[in-house]
């Protein structure tokens, strides 16, 4: 079915994973990317498409009502895939201003031009999807045992996971006031090629690469559920093409490891790639625990049976597989991460942290 698709903060990790792939897997869809390239965006990442037919790149902001509708008007978007969001939880402790005000009021005002722009309830084109991805942080934390469905009450522990439930509450409540056409994703933690590097895997990479201390949250032992990045991205073409409007679908790896285990697993597979560090120690030596985080959730486990059930979908890659892909990718592309490790992301962590922590954000 040909689709016009609408991605969102197309020029983020998660977000140019599935531009790649939707490009590669989907030739009848066209594919607009609204990006903003905050510090977290990399036109970089899609370099390989910038020419691609069907890609096209705006450079603005989800918050900018006349551009959001102009976008709709001008393209006949039929499709909303929207990635866009702060997502780092540190940043949204120090400074939550801006999780407000992209997470909610940006979601909103795309809400608002679907409803704008694609036909009413009885009238509308059967095409018409607005899929908002979002976070199995919405949860809470869970305790030793249990997992998270899409039944299980929202409880959010931080300014980013509360700004993402309001996100998600809103876009359900277009659908039941509005009958708007929309998805909503809760993924675990995603792993894979591009990630930024304030994330645990990248940065955890980078700094053993360069011998610079893994400094851990509390003991290590929190729990994630952790999914590689194209199985998500297959998982959200699934939703978009076969999911249920008014539908909520938990993506999950069925891979929950402990932040030291993780660690430990890259320590070593960095180690076995490249060497040992000069001294000739693992660089397991380098991992150091720091006192941990503010509101640090627990544990994160994904039941994701109602995908499987309802739309046929299972994670391919395991974890073992993940990481041999993600650390190899790395390895071959360390310019990438030079590139968004220089300028404004060095210069705010330096001016708000004074150095970067490892942690277990989505």
């Amino acid at each position: 079915m040909k689709r016009t698709v609408l991605v969102t903060g197309g020029c983020g990790f998660i977000g140019s994973n599935f531009i790649h792939l939707a490009l590669a897997a989907r030739e009848e869809w066209r594919v607009i990317n609204l990006d903003k390239l905050t510090y977290a965006g990399n036109l970089e990442s899609l370099q390989d498409v910038a020419d691609h037919p069907a890609y096209s790149f705006v450079r603005g902001d989800i918050c900018d009502r006349q551009l959001v509708e102009s976008l709709f008007a001008g393209h006949g978007i039929d499709t909303v895939v929207h990635f866009a969001a702060e997502s780092h939880v540190d940043r949204s402790i120090t400074g939550p201003d801006e999780f407000i005000r992209t997470n909610i009021t940006g979601t909103f005002t795309l809400l608002e031009a679907a409803r704008k722009h694609w036909p009413d309830r009885d009238g509308r084109d059967r095409r018409c999807r607005f899929l908002h991805v979002s976070t199995d942080e919405v949860y809470g934390s869970l305790g030793e045992t249990g997992f998270f469905t899409e039944e299980t009450p929202y409880d959010p522990r931080s300014p980013y996971s509360a700004s993402k439930a309001s996100s998600d509450h809103l876009v359900r409540a277009y659908f039941h006031t509005y009958g708007l056409p929309v998805l909503i994703t809760n993924c675990s933690n995603n792993y894979g090629p591009y990630q930024f590097p304030e994330k645990l895997i990248p940065l955890v990479l980078n700094n053993c690469l360069q011998g610079r201390p893994l400094p851990l949250y509390g003991d290590g032992g929190n729990v994630r559920d952790w999914l590689y990045v194209r199985d998500h991205c297959e998982a959200i073409v699934r939703v978009v093409e076969e999911g249920r409007p008014g539908e909520s679908y938990n993506i999950g790896g069925h891979n929950e490891k402990t932040n030291l285990e993780v660690v430990q697993l890259l320590c070593d597979k960095v180690d076995a790639k490249v060497g040992p560090l000069p001294s000739g120690e693992p660089r397991r030596s380098l991992i150091t625990f720091v006192p941990d985080r503010l509101g640090h959730d627990r544990r994160y486990a994904i039941d994701a049976s109602k995908i499987d059930r309802e739309l046929g979908w299972t994670p391919r890659y395991s974890f073992e597989q993940g990481m041999d892909s993600t650390v190899d990718w790395y390895l071959a592309n360390r310019q990438w991460m030079e590139s968004v490790m220089d300028g404004s992301y060095r210069r705010y962590y330096e001016k708000m942290y004074g150095t970067v922590t490892a942690e277990g954000g989505a």
